[in-house]
């Protein structure tokens, strides 16, 4: 039995035709400046690189590059000032902190040329406001005699011609990128009050001819790192809430089963690989347990397994096809997908069991719910006239919105500060991952030259 999902071949069903996610027949979708106070440890993120470079299962890394369009209403204009030195590095700096910013649609970035200015210079805040620019980055990044870089910057308020502070980082080579996503992250946190994504990560699977690789990656798409490659399909990756997990379902044993994947050190155990199939898992926020698809008993239905392995404890007693699982961010509801009503949509229930509550109700066919963290929104795939779209609804009000004009969406993500949903699509005929805000009106495109991108998971807020 196939559980609901993104392929388009069809599964036997109530009178509709569903979309198997974990079926091997079906896998062609899956898929005086005060000094700088020093920023903290890089250690945790130097650790995951080293362990995923040392695996021998790992080809070369996938590239992106990043495409934003559109237009937000609000938008704060803000100058970066190329840094000083940045021509002789191998990151250019402030590019890469202009891009994150301007991609999360809340900034728009104002000419900065002609300028040499850095994190010790007392700019001209009039020239600023002339240009208008309603805050300005300046910085430097400079080679140290160990072969780190040195990386300083700071932040101004143009408008009430305010320092707002800055930072310091000594960095290897390969964490002048992360250097970048922790600027955007500090200056999105100062001029917005809420924390940024860029140094946060992503999960997606690529399929290129017969091979299939599980990557890790920044939020931006780049500095990809495999995590594993196979030959059998691999699909459904979700991170834990702390960010150290990835479970996954892999085809590798000629069936789908669920296993749980440590970033860090590459180890993994073996999750679900009862009778039948084993698929769709979420983690539980306390990262506790887990909610898997199981057909063991028949039919596909909801469980609860431990994190560490053990027996599944069953949440649906329905004769419908009961599948893809999420937890609200407080963990005490689970969103899933069922056929219950004759066509697959969109239900809750508490975390426990219950009785099911649907919740979409406009059109006919709904699929792969995503809550938002801060629990006020829901994304899914609506089919409408023949076309995936991705949709977001208002759960307080219930109120829908259609936000792409694409025609195969899938796999929605919320990023962890519920501001930016990752998915994954086709575009001029081929598969990418695109991330937008939750009105539609800023997109990104992250193009990758190393297969078809599927099934992105965002992950959580990484520990400074």
């Amino acid at each position: 039995m196939c559980t609901i999902a993104v392929c388009r071949c069809p599964v036997e069903t109530l009178g509709e035709t569903l979309s198997p996610k974990t079926s091997p027949n079906c896998m062609k979708k899956l898929l005086p400046v005060p000094a700088l106070p020093p920023s903290s440890s890089f250690n945790a993120r130097r650790t995951l690189v080293a362990a995923l470079a040392a695996s021998p299962l790992i080809p070369a890394l996938a590239q992106f590059r990043v495409e934003v369009s559109g237009v937000g209403l609000t938008q704060l204009p803000i100058a970066l000032v190329p840094f000083k030195g940045q021509d002789a590095s191998p990151q250019k700096i402030s590019t890469i902190v202009q891009a994150d910013l301007e991609r999360s649609g809340q900034f728009r970035g104002v000419d900065a040329s002609g300028q040499a200015l850095d994190e010790a210079s007392r700019p001209d805040l009039t020239l600023w406001r002339q240009r208008t620019a309603d805050s300005l980055v300046v910085g430097s990044v400079s080679k140290l005699a160990d072969s780190r870089f040195d990386v300083r910057f700071r932040l101004w308020d143009v408008v009430r011609g305010q320092d707002l502070g800055g930072q310091s980082y000594t960095v290897p080579q390969g964490d002048l990128r992360l250097a970048s996503h922790r600027i955007a992250d500090y200056v999105y946190e100062k001029l917005t009050g809420e924390k940024g994504i860029f140094s946060t990560r992503i999960a997606y699977v690529t399929k290129g001819g017969n091979r299939y690789n599980l990557w890790v990656a920044d939020a931006d798409g780049e500095n990809a790192q495999a995590a594993l490659a196979s030959p059998e399909p691999i699909i459904s990756p979700v991170w834990s809430s702390n960010g150290t997990q990835l479970a996954y379902v892999s085809f590798e044993s000629r069936k789908p089963v669920v296993y749980v994947h440590n970033v860090s050190s590459g180890q993994r155990r073996l999750l679900a690989n009862f009778r039948g199939s084993n698929s769709a898992p979420a983690w539980a926020p306390d990262g506790n347990s887990l909610a898997v698809t199981l057909s063991r008993d028949g039919g596909s239905q909801l469980y609860t397994i431990p994190a560490g392995g053990g027996e599944p404890r069953r949440l649906t007693q329905s004769n419908s096809i009961d599948t893809e699982p999420v937890f609200s961010a407080d963990g005490s509801t689970i969103y899933f997908v069922s056929d219950r009503g004759g066509a697959p949509q969109i239900y809750k229930m508490g975390a426990s069991g219950g009785t099911p509550t649907r919740v979409t109700f406009s059109g006919t066919y709904n699929i792969s719910p995503s809550v938002s963290g801060d629990g006020r929104w829901l994304a899914y795939i609506s089919r409408v006239g023949g076309a995936f779209k991705l949709h977001v609804m208002e759960l307080a009000t219930g109120n829908v919105t259609a936000i792409t004009d694409t025609s195969a969406d899938e796999s929605p993500s919320f990023a962890p500060n519920s501001k930016l949903i990752v998915y994954a699509t086709q575009l001029q005929g081929r598969e990418a991952l695109m991330t937008t805000t939750l009105d539609g009106k800023i997109k990104a495109r992250l193009a990758g030259q190393a297969g078809d991108i599927r099934e992105p998971d965002w992950g959580p807020f990484q520990k400074q």
